[in-house]
């Protein structure tokens, strides 16, 4: 408890450093990461802009240099003078304009320029023109075959690009230019262009201009490639520490979203063999078609290494924060502790039986003060309703003891009353049956007397031509006896004592039949059975046949006069114990659904007004005590069935085997 306290109170001290900061530090380290992560993109992203700037300069540049030449009287004094000098002219031209290739297009050769390139066909309407082409392997051989090599370029498997379906790199990315010559009113076209492919100088100037020679202050690599397609045609990204990644192709994820979709990639990415944060931009031809890439980027190792040691110096900082609080929470917590161990002390001891423990007066005016002055109070008032409840307990055993008597006499009482129930149930069957006794009696009486007496008048001793009323005589005589011999069964006193025997459950319907036989005789009620062979049970014979007679009658009386009792009897395993199986069903209306669960109750009847209600509830009680079961079902076509198991009797069961 001591230590669980101390625990409580360090816990309640250092939740808002423990939890708290915590949850502070990890939303501010966060919002810092996310912040410095947007720093990084918008200086790449900036960068870019400087690149692509600078790869529009290149190309104004390459457009005012030929523009001026085209605009010059030295080639129009060329052309005009000797053509012939032509060629020679271009080509000092070229080497002084720092071009790659220059040539001048006129007549059909004009015609069938213009027709594929957009900027010579700008050119020939008068418009000077500078755009970013890609030249064909034969368009680079048919210029100069030395520039056609220079263009061509191995191509590097590289780990995330997308399958390639060649090998090599011969096209050449050109800035494409353009200019118009008037010479005499004759439009003549002069093309220049500049190959970017292993155009290390033009790339090492933008890495120069956009990174400071390459370098960031701190010593952070930058680095710029510019592609042909998804390959690195011109790029000072290195492979190995003196070769550069020329032939190395952008990672799938790279080449969809910029080449595929023309965005503009601004985010971490994997370069040949790190990771770089990275800005790809699309290059567009003169037919606007995107046919390569131009990125700037600088490592991202440098700035992850500084984002954890940022992290680490706030976890440590915190940590340190804890080490050093937590002694200094305890040692304030520390004169809460004893008096709290008191109380727990003192309530220790009352929980062993003492109720004189108290806590000692405490002389603090504090809240924990307060508390210990106000334990012993209650400790006080615990102790004066001990001692009452001692001896309420004892006035509460006296009457306990008067209650347990009272409800004996009234169990004993219950008792009686259950089996005048019984008897009283029993005897309203009798009723029943004996108003149908005595019809049945006096027809077989008539008949009889009638034909005595004309045996007495007309035959005297001669009794063979009478010999069949005679015989009617005798069966009449023999139903009466049946039925009274039947009906004093039914009705001998056996409720105030066990006569339990066994009994043939299909010989005691059969009886059954019999006593109730006016009242399915004045119905049009035809009655089914099948007796299988089954064991007998052990039970009070005429309670079996209350109980059947119960069901029959309430069954013929839900037919309303007319249909069909089927009644079965025959062995049936219920729960591994060996049984007989009584089912009695007709086709009568069924029972209602909300009332199934009720038909057992005592004093329930669906017939108001025409009986007791105990009829069900009575023959429940007397098939259980003899160790069965009743149920009631509907059936699925119509009516009720009444199923009553009775079990075998055991040994155990059979006083005559004891």
């Amino acid at each position: 408890m001591l230590k669980s306290v101390r625990l409580r109170l360090l816990i309640l001290a250092l939740l808002p450093l423990i939890v708290l900061m915590p949850l502070l530090m990890v939303v501010a380290m966060a919002r810092w990461n996310a912040d410095y992560d947007k720093i990084l993109i918008e200086k790449v992203e900036s960068d870019l802009r400087i690149a692509e700037q600078y790869l529009g300069h290149l190309q104004s540049n390459s457009a005012r240099a030929l523009q001026g030449l085209a605009q010059s009287a030295e080639i129009a004094d060329v052309l005009t003078r000797d053509p012939g000098l032509t060629p020679a002219f271009l080509e000092q031209s070229q080497d002084r304009l720092g071009l790659d290739f220059l040539y001048l297009l006129q007549g059909n050769e004009l015609t069938d320029a213009k027709e594929k390139w957009p900027v010579i066909f700008q050119a020939a309407v008068g418009r000077m023109v500078s755009e970013i082409d890609i030249l064909s392997a034969s368009d680079l051989a048919a210029l100069s075959p030395a520039l056609a090599a220079e263009a061509r370029i191995e191509l590097i498997e590289t780990e995330a690009a997308a399958p390639a379906d060649h090998t090599v790199e011969d096209r050449g990315m050109v800035v494409h230019t353009a200019a118009p010559v008037r010479v005499n009113g004759e439009i003549r076209v002069l093309v220049g262009g500049i190959l970017l492919n292993r155009n290390l100088d033009f790339i090492d100037t933008l890495n120069e201009l956009v990174y400071l020679q390459g370098q960031y202050s701190d010593g952070r690599q930058g680095t710029a490639t510019l592609f042909l397609s998804d390959t690195r045609v011109s790029t000072n990204v290195r492979l190995f520490e003196d070769v550069r990644a020329l032939g190395t192709r952008v990672s799938a994820a790279v080449r969809d979203a910029v080449l595929g979709k023309g965005r503009t990639w601004l985010d971490s990415a994997f370069v040949v063999n790190d990771w770089y944060i990275s800005g790809y931009l699309p290059i567009s031809d003169s037919f606007g078609k995107r046919v390569g890439m131009l990125y700037v980027g600088f490592l991202e190792a440098p700035y992850e290494t500084a984002k954890r040691a940022a992290y680490w110096t706030v976890v440590g900082a915190f940590v340190l924060v804890i080490a050093l609080t937590a002694p200094l929470f305890l040692w304030l917590a520390k004169g809460i502790f004893a008096p709290l161990e008191q109380m727990t002390r003192t309530m220790a001891r009352v929980e062993r039986g003492d109720l004189t423990a108290r806590n000692q007066t405490s002389a603090r005016g504090d809240e924990i003060g307060q508390v210990a002055n106000h334990l012993n109070t209650l400790l006080d008032q615990v102790q004066e309703r001990d001692r009452r409840l001692r001896n309420w307990a004892g006035e509460l055993n006296l009457r306990v003891e008067e209650r347990t008597r009272e409800l004996q006499v009234a169990n004993a009482k219950l008792e009686e009353t259950f089996r005048q129930l019984v008897m009283s149930e029993k005897l309203a069957s009798i009723g029943e049956i004996t108003a149908g006794v005595a019809h049945e009696i006096n027809n077989p009486v008539a008949v009889i007397q009638g034909n005595v007496d004309v045996m007495r008048m007309t035959l005297g001793d001669a009794a063979e031509p009478v010999r069949t009323e005679l015989d009617l005589i005798d069966n009449q005589v023999m139903r009466i006896g049946a039925i009274v011999g039947k009906l004093l069964q039914f009705a001998r006193p056996s409720e105030f004592g066990t006569f339990a025997e066994h009994v043939d459950v299909a010989a005691v319907v059969r009886d059954c039949l019999v006593l109730v036989d006016h009242v399915i005789s004045k119905q049009e009620v035809r009655v089914l059975t099948q007796f299988d062979a089954a064991p007998h049970v052990r039970i009070d014979p005429g309670e079996l046949q209350q109980v059947v007679i119960n069901i029959i009658i309430n069954a013929s009386q839900a037919m309303e006069g007319k249909g069909t009792l089927a009644i079965s009897v025959a062995g049936e395993v219920r729960d591994a114990q060996t049984g007989v199986a009584l089912r009695i069903a007709d086709t009568g209306p069924g029972i209602p659904m909300e009332r199934i669960d009720h038909i057992f109750d005592p004093f329930f009847t669906t017939k108001q007004g025409e009986g007791t209600g105990l009829g069900l509830s009575i023959s429940q009680t007397l098939i259980q005590r003899a160790g069965g079961r009743i149920t009631v079902r509907n059936r699925r076509a119509r009516g009720a069935e009444f199923l009553i198991w009775l079990p075998e009797p055991t040994d155990a069961d059979d006083p005559d085997q004891r």
